[in-house]
């Protein structure tokens, strides 16, 4: 069996190991793993995804898959290298964001063990958790942690100043009744991770303790910005919030200098076909070979084989002039990621252009209609006296507007 470090290595994802060989002794022996997730929103998003398909690579070398959603910890929050606290949810809230976590990870990964810390925790008493977990933690190995200390001077309050214990405590819980013996997560979790790792040894001695644990690499792009977010917010997992078609091109649209690296860390493809990848794109950029084969392979993996079709079919639609072929669904499913704008029938094409911001002025509006660069639901627009009508919609009231090659505008008439 091969090692599911050298995998992670040759991926450029291992950051941090407690212990290797550990590591080593948790998967000759098909130990379960854990990975943590905050319930801080009701689906998981792409920022979650190198830990779940990390979770799914652990599988495949014969570790069981455990995550844990934090109705309990999400209570609180992880204070680690954030700027300021979390706003406190309700119970109601957590509980409903974990259910669809828990549907989420489910549906992604057969086969994994999901549990929720609140079946643990919010039946601890204040002085069960000082006498079996605080008693076991001295304050200056606490502050001496980089995701406390980073805070410390930024204002931390004791409510965040627990939260490590409470996920070494979780750590322990899957130790004792899950047969866990390893957990991972990123690298801004080193701390929490070692105070599990501790924790557990101190419980059972030092000398008899398999726990260990392992942090990946964050993923960021090469100019350092953080992965996921766009201008309308972060790429969700779930189709509801965002289309699959929007998922799609969110990883279309990377640069050139980010692909490898992604190709790495968030699909299942060997060394080997990622280099001849590479190669072949090198031979044609143009063709963009590295962001659609990155595309394909994380839109199968989160929204399966018939979520990528539908992708690729109003991909396709867009770029080759067949909107009608798109059902009123699929074509409201673009709307996320292209300029949306609401109208009324009844313009000429200059002003409905300039209104809906697709020209920036009359003058410029003329420029595209004159070099033919305008074209409303397929069709080409060629004269100024056009006027904008009810017959030019699909599905009644969607207009789509192609200006130049590559970019288009949805808007709403009435």
């Amino acid at each position: 069996m091969n090692s599911i470090l050298d995998e992670l290595k040759w991926r450029d994802i291992l950051k941090q190991v407690t212990n290797e060989d550990k590591v080593a002794k948790a998967q000759q022996s098909g130990a379960a793993l854990y990975c943590g997730f905050d319930p801080t929103a009701d689906s998981l998003h792409v920022g979650h995804l190198i830990q779940i398909m990390n979770l799914k690579r652990f599988q495949d070398f014969g570790f069981h898959p455990l995550a844990i959603i934090g109705g309990g910890t999400g209570m609180i929050g992880d204070p680690s290298f954030k700027a300021a606290e979390r706003k406190l949810l309700t119970i109601e809230t957590v509980d409903e964001y974990v259910s669809g976590i828990k549907a989420q990870l489910n549906r992604l990964i057969p086969d994994i063990t999901v549990v929720n810390n609140a079946d643990w925790l919010r039946k601890m008493s204040l002085i069960d958790f000082l006498r079996f977990v605080g008693k076991d933690f001295n304050l200056a190995y606490l502050l001496a942690k980089d995701n406390i200390a980073s805070r410390i001077e930024k204002g931390l309050s004791i409510t965040e100043f627990a939260y490590t214990m409470l996920q070494a405590y979780d750590f322990y819980e899957l130790y004792e009744n899950y047969n866990c013996r390893v957990q991972i997560g990123g690298s801004d979790q080193w701390g929490n991770i070692t105070s599990g790792t501790d924790y557990i040894s101190s419980r059972i001695g030092h000398a008899e303790s398999d726990a260990c644990g392992v942090t990946m690499n964050l993923l960021t792009k090469k100019d350092g910005t953080k992965f996921g977010k766009t201008e309308s917010g972060a790429v969700w997992l779930d189709a509801a919030k965002t289309s699959e078609y929007e998922f799609y091109q969110f990883f279309i649209n990377q640069d050139d200098a980010d692909c490898e690296k992604f190709l790495k860390y968030l699909t299942f493809l060997s060394e080997s076909e990622i280099k001849a990848i590479i190669s072949e794109h090198q031979t044609a950029p143009h063709k963009r070979i590295m962001q659609n084969r990155l595309a394909d392979e994380v839109t199968l993996f989160v929204h399966g084989r018939d979520g990528l079709e539908r992708a690729k079919k109003i991909t396709a639609s867009f770029f080759n002039g067949t909107l009608s072929d798109l059902s009123e669904a699929e074509l409201r499913s673009t709307f996320n990621s292209i300029p949306l704008a609401e109208s009324t029938f009844g313009l000429g094409i200059v002003d409905f252009l300039v209104k809906n911001q697709i020209a920036s002025s009359n003058r410029e509006a003329r420029e595209f209609i004159q070099s033919g660069a305008i074209a409303i639901n397929d069709q080409k627009i060629t004269t100024e006296d056009v006027i904008v009508a009810k017959d030019m919609a699909i599905f009644k009231d969607i207009l789509i507007v192609k200006r130049g090659k590559k970019k288009y505008f949805a808007v709403i008439a009435k």
